[in-house]
């Protein structure tokens, strides 16, 4: 639909059929600009938990269980890989969600008084 602007008046179609000149808006084009402007996904960040000599493995289960809702068999592997490979992924994030989770699971381990450190990367 076209319309057009004259002043503070809004004229459809008609009007100007009528020969009124006056001069347009084409807002249906407003529309299709809009449509050009892609909303892009926000940054997804990956949380890490890193291995130490010292957090008991139960206590890594626990915490993937406890923040990171994994059953006991996802979190036992998950535990597996951080003691054998130093490290794992516990999962991806928007960045907020990511840095809730890495200061929850560090606070949780400061205070059961295990250097357990859990951080987070740009996916």
């Amino acid at each position: 639909m076209l319309v057009y602007l004259a002043s503070d008046t809004i004229f459809t179609g008609d009007e100007q059929a009528m020969g009124n000149n006056q001069d347009w808006l084409n807002f249906e084009h407003l529309a299709a600009d809009k449509q050009k402007d892609e909303v892009k996904p926000p940054s997804m960040y990956k949380v890490i938990l890193n291995n130490d000599d010292y957090t008991p493995m139960e206590f890594v289960i626990d915490v993937l269980q406890k923040f990171f809702s994994y059953d006991i068999e996802r979190a036992t592997q998950l535990m597996l890989q951080v003691h054998y490979r130093g490290k794992a992924i516990c999962g991806v994030y928007t960045a907020e969600v990511a840095e809730t989770k890495v200061a929850h699971v560090n606070e949780y381990a400061k205070e059961n008084e295990h250097p357990l450190l859990c951080t987070l990367e740009k996916a």
